[in-house]
């Protein structure tokens, strides 16, 4: 009879830990969808400012116009076909300087930045080696054909979000100073600006640019040169440099970072994919790219956290049920789902303070809250002050435990197996010499 109680106990605390995944669920449900609200709201700002930049540029461009007889229906018809030839930069500097300006709406924050951004370098002196590309990429052309006719070339600059320029940029092309205009005109569905020439540079390719953008989160440099150098700083102490290339050198620390990138057609093959771009066969070109995160992102370390749950309530429920074989004591099971739940509540007060004072400090208060409150009702169930506040201190614990896990992401699996065979070791020593059947046969009696 005591073996079958107890065989229907260890079913019911089995039970009663799968159930109580249930409001853990829930809570992860919610902080997928906090996470989507932050989403929002900064798309929110994105609307009203402007986004992410990427900067395509500069690149020369030579059009050309040519007749082109289409015969549809038995009938003839002559047509406007434009061509082009772009030229990329033998060598392109790049360098700027970003002023980060965190920008709330509600609780949710996006990183809004103001940078001044300077491009120099030298363009080639001809393009009369450089392929001809048509508006309709099924035609082709010599690009000796006399029916050809020249268009004025002008020099393109490309931005994701066009609303971020703060001035009219002006062109340095030689001795010569160009206002730029709105439009990119490189490629239908791309917005930014270019500075229309009266003729191509030739021999005076040196160009200098100032660009004062503004942005939200992201900068994105695709370098076309030739060789292409990049001098990249901020104030902002948590960059992340992501994309096609890391930088060759970076300096961190609390007042904020300084980068460089350095490359070549050698590495990118710049000018055949960019051709291949402007004819719709490549969708994106590689970038020097950072983006301005916060130092943690708060929705996935309370999601890891939460993973977490149910060794959280299996170890407490382990340590009452050896309690009770052990010291003949009686837990309900009404009392291993009152504690449980103080320990799923953790995980919704964890969530609520991060918003407000960030991880760290949140985790604090919500760990000692679930502590204090535990560690109380348990002095009570147990029958002893001693006892309740030893399984508190046990809490705290593995409390500072999951918070190290947490931390160290790279780590992580490892610290969690060595972890579980922790415990598994510290259970087979307590109770290497226990008699079973005997626990078994005297559970029921009182103690």
């Amino acid at each position: 009879m005591v073996k079958q109680i107890i065989t229907h106990k260890l079913f019911l605390l089995l039970l009663l830990g799968l159930l109580l995944m249930l409001p853990v669920q829930s809570i992860l449900d919610l902080n997928h969808e906090r996470q989507r609200y932050q989403h929002q709201a900064i798309d929110s700002m994105m609307a009203s400012s402007s986004g992410p930049q990427r900067l395509l540029g500069p690149v020369l461009v030579q059009p050309y116009s040519r007749a082109v007889t289409v015969e549809q229906d038995g009938k003839r018809f002559v047509r406007q076909e434009r061509l082009y030839r772009y030229l990329l930069p033998e060598q392109l500097e790049m360098r700027a300087s970003m002023v980060v300006t965190p920008r709330k709406l509600g609780i949710y924050q996006a990183q809004l930045y103001h940078t001044k951004l300077t491009l120099s370098g030298h363009l080639p002196d001809t393009l009369t080696d450089k392929p001809l590309l048509a508006s309709n990429p099924d035609l082709l052309f010599d690009g000796a054909d006399p029916a050809l006719v020249a268009g004025k070339p002008y020099l393109s600059l490309v931005l994701s979000d066009a609303r971020g320029i703060n001035s009219v940029p002006v062109l340095q092309l030689g001795e010569r100073r160009i206002p730029f205009v709105p439009g990119a005109l490189l490629t239908e569905g791309q917005a930014g600006i270019h500075a229309p020439l009266d003729a191509l540079p030739g021999e005076q390719g040196n160009f200098h640019i100032e660009l004062h953008l503004q942005g939200m989160n992201s900068l994105e440099l695709v370098p076309l040169g030739r060789e292409s150098r990049l001098q990249l700083s901020g104030n902002w102490p948590h960059p992340n440099f992501v994309g096609d290339f890391l930088p060759d050198s970076r300096k961190l620390d609390e007042a904020g970072f300084n980068a460089s990138w350095q490359t070549s057609w050698f590495a990118t093959d710049m000018e055949t994919r960019f051709l291949r771009s402007m004819s719709g066969r490549e969708d994106t070109l590689p970038a020097f790219s950072v983006n301005l995160v916060q130092s943690v992102d708060q929705y996935r370390l309370n999601e890891r956290a939460a993973k977490y749950a149910l060794l959280f309530i299996g170890l407490t429920f382990i340590s009452f049920f050896m309690f009770e074989l052990l010291k003949g004591l009686r837990v309900h099971p009404i009392q291993y789902a009152l504690v449980g739940m103080g320990l799923v509540i953790f995980y919704l007060l964890l969530l609520a303070l991060t918003e407000h004072l960030g991880f760290a400090l949140a985790y604090l208060l919500a760990s000692l809250a679930s502590v204090a409150l535990n560690g109380f009702y348990l002095s009570h169930v147990l029958r002893g002050l001693k006892q309740g506040l030893g399984f508190a201190a046990l809490l705290g614990m593995v409390y500072a435990t999951l918070y190290g896990l947490l931390q160290a992401q790279q780590s992580a699996l490892l610290l969690g197996a060595l972890l579980l065979f922790a415990v598994l070791a510290l259970l087979m020593v307590l109770t290497r010499k226990l008699d079973w059947y005997s626990v078994m046969d005297n559970s029921g009696r009182e103690p």
